[in-house]
C-alpha cells in the first residue's frame, strides 16, 4: 500500500447512505468491532466535518469528513 500524509484523507465507497457513524468506522477499518467503534465516539475521539462527535448513530453522507486518531476518511457512494 502506498505510504501518504497522516493529513491527506482516504476515500471510503459506500453502497449507500446514510450509514451510521459507528457503522462506517468499523467498515472502514477504523476499529476492530462495533463496540469499539460506539465507545470511541462516547468518549469524544471520533471527529466529523472538524467537530467532535458523540452520537453514535450519526448519519453520515457523502461527502462526509471523518477523523479518528491520525486517519481521516470521506465517504463516497458509489
Amino acid at each position: 500500500m502506498p505510504s501518504r500524509e497522516s493529513n491527506e484523507p482516504r476515500i471510503v465507497t459506500v453502497r449507500e447512505e446514510p450509514i451510521e457513524l459507528s457503522q462506517l468506522l468499523k467498515f472502514s477499518g477504523l476499529t476492530g468491532t462495533g463496540g469499539e467503534a460506539k465507545r470511541m465516539i462516547m468518549e469524544g475521539e471520533v471527529f466529523l466535518n472538524g467537530r467532535v462527535e458523540t452520537q453514535k448513530g450519526k448519519k453520515i453522507r457523502a461527502g462526509d469528513r471523518v477523523r479518528f486518531g491520525q486517519e481521516t476518511i470521506v465517504v463516497k457512494v458509489g
